[in-house]
C-alpha cells in the first residue's frame, strides 16, 4: 500500500473495493435524457429507498424545491454554481452519483476517508474526505437536532480548495487532541 503527503497528512493511493465504479454519460450512448435519469436512479436507490444513516444518525435530504421531479439535494449534488436556480450539471459530479452513499456509510471504516465539522455561517457541517490515487471527493453534511442532512457532494479539482480542507482538517484534530 502506497499513500502520498498532503501538507504533512498521508492519505492512501489504493482504490478502496466498496466504492462503485464511475457512471459514464457513454453508457448512456451520450444521450443526455437517459444518462439523467440513470444517476437518479442511483440517488432514489441510495438516499429514497434505503435511508442510510451517519454514524448512528438518520441521514435526510432537502426536498424542495423540487424540480423537474427531482429534489433538490439530487441537483444540488450534480451541478455546480454560486447561484442555486442557475446551477450547470457538471459531468465529474454526475459520473459520481454512486459515490457519497458508500462514502457516509464507510466514515468510521477506512483509511482513505478522513472526517470532521466545520462551522458554515451559523451551521456546524460534517465534511467527509475520500482521497486514493489522485482522487479527491468530498461529501459535506448539515448537522441539524436530530439528523444529518445530505448537503452536497463533489470532486476536489483545484489545489487550493485542497489545501484549504486540508488546514481545517488539521485543526480540527489539534483541536480534538487537547
Amino acid at each position: 500500500m502506497c499513500g502520498r503527503l498532503i501538507g504533512g497528512l498521508a492519505f492512501m493511493t489504493d482504490n478502496p473495493e466498496w466504492l462503485p465504479p464511475l457512471i459514464l454519460l457513454k453508457d448512456s450512448e451520450g444521450d443526455w435524457d437517459t444518462y439523467l435519469d440513470k444517476i437518479y436512479q442511483v440517488f432514489r436507490r441510495d438516499f429514497v429507498a434505503r435511508k442510510p444513516v451517519f454514524r448512528g444518525i438518520r441521514l435526510a435530504l432537502k426536498r424542495h424545491p423540487i424540480s423537474e421531479g427531482k429534489e433538490a439535494t439530487f441537483w444540488h449534488i450534480i451541478s455546480e454554481g454560486k447561484d442555486e436556480q442557475n446551477r450547470t450539471p457538471d459531468l465529474r459530479r454526475c459520473e459520481r452519483m454512486g459515490w457519497p452513499c458508500p462514502i457516509i456509510e464507510m466514515s468510521d471504516g477506512d483509511h482513505n476517508l478522513r472526517v470532521w465539522e466545520n462551522q458554515r455561517d451559523d451551521e456546524t457541517r460534517i465534511c467527509i474526505w475520500l482521497s486514493f490515487d489522485g482522487e479527491d471527493y468530498l461529501v459535506v453534511l448539515a448537522k441539524r437536532k436530530e439528523f444529518v442532512l445530505l448537503w452536497t457532494a463533489y470532486p476536489l479539482t483545484y489545489p487550493h480548495q485542497k489545501r484549504k480542507l486540508q488546514r481545517e482538517y488539521e485543526a480540527y484534530m489539534a483541536r480534538a487532541a487537547l
